[in-house]
């Protein structure tokens, strides 16, 4: 991937960071120091984002970087995973903010891949949403792809899914299809959000091609999906856990989608250790 699309998003990182510069480093170093620094992992877990990490390093100066993993490798505390060459102030500099990238969509990683081998085998596939973090998206939802999830719509532009508030604004689940379908090429697949099965049968008549039951209890969402009968695809969404993910699958949904991946998740703890200065 091309993360030098987002040097727009690294830039803004490091000058939130050092808005006038990094003044300790630039008091105890010069450009001309050059120096070598291993990457170490402090926890268990999934690896994703050494590419941003690398781009963020090589936006302050030369650098080099020797990766002895890859993305979606799994990774085990004290297990040294890089080593860094480069100029002592751009090591410096650029290590926290690096380091929050790598943490933050590696801990996506680990979790997504946490989820997905709960469901494993059952059929259904886990889904990302739009509950992320401001201009960070793309990353997360990457690093939802490494752990071995699947991505949803990107943002508001790339897909239709008529929820609770479309519907009150519509006046109800057929007139929201319908302006939808008189709005939007007929390329783009129509899903929409049911709480109940009234609701479900709703969308089924108004032609939806997948629907998301939102919030219901197991009982009610096997019986929907029976109801359904692959006469659409099914997504099941809310309050989805890593305890009750495997039960929700074996209704027999298509889909399971988390906001729990992007918005929950704990960082992959990594430091930046052992820095020596080179002749």
């Amino acid at each position: 991937m091309n993360w030098s699309l987002y040097d727009d998003i690294f830039k803004n990182a490091i000058k939130e960071d050092a808005p006038y510069g990094d003044i300790t480093t630039m008091a105890i170093t010069n450009e001309s120091k050059t120096c070598t620094a291993d990457l170490i992992v402090k926890d268990n877990g999934v690896i994703a984002g050494l590419g941003v990490f690398k781009r963020i390093f090589e936006i302050l100066g030369p650098i080099e970087i020797d990766f002895y993993i890859k993305d979606g490798e799994s990774v085990k505390k004290g297990q040294v995973i890089a080593k860094i060459h480069g100029k002592s102030d751009v090591v410096l500099t650029g290590e926290r903010v690096a380091l929050n990238f790598l943490q933050r969509i590696s801990g996506i990683a680990t979790i997504t891949k946490q989820y997905v081998d709960e469901i494993k085998e059952t059929g259904a596939k886990l889904l990302d949403t739009r509950k992320t973090t401001p201009n960070m998206r793309v990353f997360e939802k990457y690093a939802v792809k490494v752990g071995g999830g699947i991505n949803h719509r990107l943002g508001l532009s790339d897909g239709v899914l008529i929820k609770d508030n479309h519907i009150a604004a519509a006046g109800g689940i057929n007139n929201a299809v319908n302006l939808v379908k008189n709005a939007v090429p007929f390329v783009r697949k129509i899903e929409v959000e049911v709480e109940d099965l009234t609701q479900l049968q709703e969308a089924l008549d108004a032609g939806a091609d997948i629907i998301m039951l939102d919030n219901m209890n197991i009982e009610t969402m096997t019986k929907a999906v029976q109801i359904i009968n692959k006469k659409a695809l099914t997504e099941a969404s809310g309050n989805i856990t890593i305890e009750n993910i495997r039960t929700v699958a074996m209704t027999g949904v298509d889909y399971i989608s988390s906001g729990t991946l992007t918005h929950s998740s704990n960082i992959l703890d990594l430091s930046l250790k052992n820095l020596k200065l080179e002749d």
